[in-house]
């Protein structure tokens, strides 16, 4: 059962329960949400008092007891379409990512960066207006067009940095630790990889699931804000389209999984669930700095897995990440049968446990280096 309690923003609290808890109720997984202030460095927002959206899943036992959790704290950081909340705590079965650690005794957090799910969004985002030309149809009166709308970004890569540092130190405030582990997704790699580079006192562990990694991102910006669209929709048949058009295996998603997580993006919205038949919105994010050279000084021990299937992020650009990462502890997880969304696919489970293996030991089957496949007939490791 989910519990849900609602957490004054930028100070730590006490949380507590009217009855002791007794027996197992130290289990019992709670989810909790925080709601981060901070100053914001969004090019839309810049100067302005925001807040940042942060759930929370972890057992009762931790979080009403205070029980120490040394190592074992993860933020989750979502890629450039779906909020955390959505992308890693599925409510279905057992998808939930962040449920599958909190149960193996993690204290998980999820953070949404500045215009996503329920942190604070641009309100240049709450008008069509600001969509690209050719994605205002069904949005926009034909007879009462648009005026031409300023094109350029709302937020950026070193934004969302300082959204995770401000999250990273309201966690480390909040449960009195000196580091985080990040497990990211897509457009997270840049996130949570450019953000260790940069802060690698606070970072313990990596695990990036198809990481968006390209050799030739440029070190900086040549202009601020860059030009380009401001933000992007995605309506239930244009998610549905991507993802079949990455299934290469019988079965290799639940459709029911599929509408769980669609139902959840609409949640997060209220107000793009109300534009057509209903979309989820995401500003559009110029990313740069996450380099060789950035990633080469990268040391702490990471974890990258592919989906074989997928094609958004070629399986290829994050072997080329696990060549250049300088880390001495790295593993690369090639998944049978995953596309992009491998988090929400049938093999879900296989990512999980290789995760918590990782933010555990350091290992996926035991290997501390190397190439490890799952869900093959025949598992195998290479160096």
């Amino acid at each position: 059962m989910k519990h849900r309690l609602l957490v004054s923003t930028g100070v730590a609290v006490t949380l507590a329960f009217t009855a002791s808890l007794r027996g197992d109720d130290g289990q019992r997984l709670l989810t909790i949400d925080h709601y981060v202030k901070m100053t914001s460095t969004a090019p839309a927002m810049s100067g302005q008092v925001a807040q940042l959206y942060v759930r929370e899943r972890v057992q009762a036992g931790t979080a009403l007891r205070g029980a120490p959790v040394g190592d074992r704290i993860v933020l989750f950081v979502h890629g450039a379409g779906t909020p955390s909340e959505v992308s890693f705590d599925v409510p279905y079965q057992d998808y939930s990512w962040m449920a599958y650690l909190a149960d193996a005794g993690f204290d998980v957090f999820g953070m949404d960066t500045t215009g996503y799910g329920r942190s604070s969004r641009p309100a240049e985002m709450n008008s069509p207006c600001n969509l690209a030309k050719d994605r205002q149809a069904g949005f926009v009166s034909a007879s009462q067009p648009c005026s031409a709308a300023p094109q350029h970004a709302l937020t950026t890569i070193a934004s969302d940095w300082n959204d995770i540092n401000d999250v990273v130190e309201y966690i480390k405030a909040l449960r009195h630790a000196s580091k985080v582990s990040l497990v990211a997704w897509s457009q997270g790699g840049p996130r949570a990889g450019g953000y260790t580079a940069q802060h690698p006192e606070n970072v313990n562990k990596l695990v990036l699931l198809a990481p968006a990694y390209n050799r030739n991102t440029p070190a900086a910006p040549a202009k601020s804000p860059p030009d380009g669209v401001p933000f992007n929709t995605q309506s239930r048949d244009e998610f549905y389209a991507n993802w079949d058009r990455q299934v290469g295996c019988p079965d290799q998603y639940d459709r029911a999984a599929a509408e769980s997580v669609w139902s959840e993006l609409l949640a997060s919205d209220p107000i793009g669930a109300t534009w057509g038949t209903g979309v989820r919105r995401a500003p559009a994010v110029p990313t740069w700095g996450w380099t060789p050279a950035a990633v080469g000084k990268t040391m702490a021990p990471t974890l990258l897995v592919a989906g074989a299937q997928d094609k958004q992020v070629n399986p290829e650009r994050v072997r080329e990440l696990f060549s250049d990462l300088g880390s001495t502890q790295k593993v690369f997880v090639d998944l049978a049968c995953s596309s992009h969304n491998a988090a929400w696919e049938r093999h879900h489970l296989l990512l999980f446990k290789a995760s918590a293996e990782w933010l555990t030991s350091s290992t996926v089957n035991g290997a501390k280096n190397g190439v490890v496949k799952l869900g093959y007939p025949a598992a195998t490791v290479s160096q």
